[in-house]
């Protein structure tokens, strides 16, 4: 991983208590950057990270609330920013795909409203609110946005459709926010494909074996893969916004 010196600049990670936002907040802190991991307020596994991050000499800070809360989400960012003194990068990783087992396109009758309002409180509403309440700290940061889309936002079909369209909602609003917050402020996004994380959609080792032989690169995504490209995308990439980085292995190249 390319070694960025963040010493001075503070981030906000959301949903920071497993896979790619812990590790996000891990190399930002292993940086030198102050970091602020957002998770849910009942998640142990967010003060175990914090605690185990402290223990290794990081300067990083607990922000537990709800993003998909219309309330909790924006006082979350605000008290993080006032913890933290400023904010230079925003990593908008929290999200659900509300279900633990897959739902393929044909079952209809299992796209329900609650799955429907779930998955668009959190991956696409929280994603902007949380957005819109940093977005004054980012501007006078120079700062820059991450949003954690998914390859289930382009073309293919996720754990339902639902979810999938959540996260083409934030490829779209990716290229709106970076408009918005332009040119004191970049926003881009990442899309993975599958991950080897933390996550409530139920895998078996075949469907696991499966994406990783799907793939050019023959293997499924870590979290540390996502945290490299997100990492360059806030501390580098000067001239690049509105823009979503795949990042798959070529899982999706090779399915087309």
């Amino acid at each position: 991983m390319i070694r960025y010196e963040l010493a001075g600049r503070a981030a906000l990670v959301t949903g920071a208590a497993s896979g790619i936002g812990l590790a996000t907040a891990t190399a930002l802190a292993a940086a030198g950057c102050r970091v602020a991991l957002n998770h849910l307020p009942g998640d142990a596994r967010g003060s175990e990270a914090v605690a185990r991050l402290r223990e290794a000499g990081r300067d990083v800070i607990a922000a537990p609330g709800n993003v998909g809360d219309a309330e909790d989400g924006p006082r979350m960012v605000r008290q993080a920013v006032a913890d933290l003194g400023r904010l230079d990068y925003l990593v908008n990783n929290a999200g659900t795909p509300g279900t633990t087992k897959l739902i393929p396109p044909s079952a209809l009758d299992l796209i329900t409203e609650e799955l429907w309002q779930t998955v668009l409180q959190v991956n696409l509403l929280g994603l902007f609110r949380c957005s819109k309440a940093a977005a004054p700290a980012l501007k006078e940061a120079r700062g820059a946005v991450v949003n954690v889309a998914s390859v289930a936002g382009l073309d293919s079909p996720g754990s339902s459709m639902a979810y999938g369209a959540t996260k083409a909602g934030v490829i779209s609003l990716t290229k709106n926010l970076a408009r918005s917050l332009a040119p004191e402020a970049r926003v881009n996004a990442v899309a993975p494909g599958a991950v080897d994380s933390p996550w409530m959609v139920e895998w078996t080792e075949e469907r696991r074996a499966n994406s990783a032989a799907k793939a050019l690169l023959k293997r499924r995504c870590q979290p540390e893969d996502l945290a490299e490209v997100i990492l360059f995308l806030l501390a580098g990439a000067a001239m690049v916004t509105g823009q979503t980085v795949v990042v798959d292995g070529g899982m999706t190249l090779e399915a087309r």
